[in-house]
């Protein structure tokens, strides 16, 4: 046994050995052929001149009254005195931009720096400062595009973002807490991450890089020192960097600089459609002809859906021929689309691929009234209840199928925005003529429910389980 032991011993020693006499010959080696140790340095040494300190103040009024103010000046003006107005108290905020356009002094940083300012000061690398202008801005995107007056400036490229992967190495450059230009490492931790605000238009990379108050604006790049995005928020219990950070890629950056530079602000498209995610769930009910895409659940009156001849459970795959797997996916795009040109929609229409052009509204539409109907009469039967809604067999002059009488608050129908009065005519696509044919279709579906109803003359997709 203890031959063993010093065999074994003798072959881990050899193996150590080895493996010291290989790490010596490549160090040497590296040193001979004038190899040095792997750095950011030469990269960083041309990106960090075009990431700039951005410092901005307001004026705001102090705070010095904690009684009704009315009240008090009342009794001032009323008596032997007034009451001082409030004074005017700067406000003042650090962020970080980047140059993106060195022949026209152009800075892009977030909405949100730069919100309210009264003035905005850019700070370069090289300790040069400048007044900056607004050229325009955009709180649904966190962008905004500052102008310098200044010569001999550095500009990042902006990288081409369909090669971006997770795991990729990525570099963060800004200013936080104020302290002065500083650079955090990282990966991208995920692509496409929204729900941090659903009322403006996400597409975040996630990255672990370290991102803290003050980096707002500045740039994440990659390790050809390209811009890949803007840095623009974090994930903290703590409001300090705990690893999970985002930034707004720099492809919809770039179509927000394109807005702001024609028209200082952006004139946001308008489709018409009420849309959510095509699943393959859903296409199980569907049979669309695709197991990804935006499904349209219904489409605006007098919009350029309706005009193009989009109708309800439509599945919309492409946008100029760029793939549409979701409905944020196609949100984004058409938010950022210009709207005095045509776009090129590629979408399945009853199990058929289409391709179909159309230019879209730039005054947002009016939705189709979502209020509450009563059933005309009260105390009219029901011949069953489905999911929380009670329904009849109907020929009204809306259509021949199955109506919708009453709905339960809470009850699945409910959440799925079915409503009194609706004219159920297709069950997954199937026709429904009666009460009859719907429990026939019901009694052979599995899982979701497709619905496609008429409601106020106009049809629409709802989708029950």
């Amino acid at each position: 046994m203890s031959t063993e032991i010093n065999y074994r011993q003798i072959r881990r020693l050899n193996q150590f050995l080895a493996t010291v006499v290989m790490t010596l010959s490549l160090s040497l080696s590296g040193v001979a052929f004038g190899q040095q140790i792997p750095s950011l340095a030469p990269m960083l040494e041309k990106v960090t001149p075009a990431v700039v300190n951005i410092s901005t103040s307001r004026k705001t009024t102090d705070q010095m009254y904690f009684l009704n103010e009315r009240d008090l000046r009342r009794f001032f003006q009323n008596g032997p005195g007034s009451l001082p107005e409030r004074p005017q108290t700067p406000v003042r905020a650090t962020g970080s931009g980047v140059i993106v356009d060195a022949e026209n002094g152009y800075v892009i940083t977030n909405h949100h720096v730069v919100a309210n300012a009264d003035a905005i000061s850019v700070a370069l690398k090289d300790g040069r400062q400048f007044e900056a202008s607004l050229v325009g801005s955009d709180a649904r995107t966190d962008i905004a595009m500052l102008k310098i007056e200044a010569t001999d400036l550095v500009e990042i490229p902006i990288a081409d973002m369909g090669n971006l992967r997770v795991g990729d190495y990525v570099v963060a450059i800004g200013n936080p807490f104020g302290i002065g230009q500083t650079v955090t490492s990282g990966i991208v931790s995920a692509l496409g991450r929204a729900g941090l605000n659903n009322e403006n238009y996400e597409d975040f990379i996630q990255t672990d890089a370290a991102i803290n108050v003050g980096n707002s604006g500045g740039a994440l790049v990659d390790l050809q020192g390209r811009l890949l995005g803007i840095n623009t928020a974090i994930i903290s219990g703590s409001g300090t960097s705990s690893g999970v950070g985002f930034a707004v890629p720099a492809d919809m950056v770039h179509a927000v600089m394109d807005h702001l530079l024609r028209d200082g602000y952006v004139r946001r498209g308008q489709l018409g459609v009420q849309i959510r995610d095509h699943t393959p769930a859903m296409e199980a009910a569907l049979a669309a002809g695709t197991e990804t895409g935006a499904l349209v659940m219904a489409v605006v009156p007098d919009s350029a859906a309706e005009a193009a001849g989009i109708e309800a459970s439509d599945v919309i795959v492409a946008v100029d021929g760029k793939a549409i797997s979701s409905s944020r996916e196609l949100r984004n795009i058409i938010g950022l689309a210009r709207v005095d040109r045509p776009l090129e929609l590629t979408l399945f229409h009853g199990g058929q691929r289409r391709e179909i052009s159309l230019q879209l509204d730039s005054v947002p539409g009016q939705i189709a009234d979502n209020g509450q109907r009563a059933p005309e009469d009260g105390s009219r039967s029901f011949d069953r209840d489905f999911q929380g809604a009670l329904l009849q067999s109907t020929n009204s002059a809306d259509g021949k199928g199955v109506e919708v009488t009453e709905v339960r608050q809470q009850s699945p129908a409910w959440r799925s925005g079915l409503l009194p009065g609706d004219i159920i005519y297709e069950l997954n696509r199937q026709p429904v003529s009666d009460l009859d044919s719907f429990n026939e279709i019901l009694a052979e579906t599995e899982g979701m429910k497709a619905l496609s109803v008429i409601r106020d003359k106009r049809k629409m997709l709802i989708v029950v389980g």
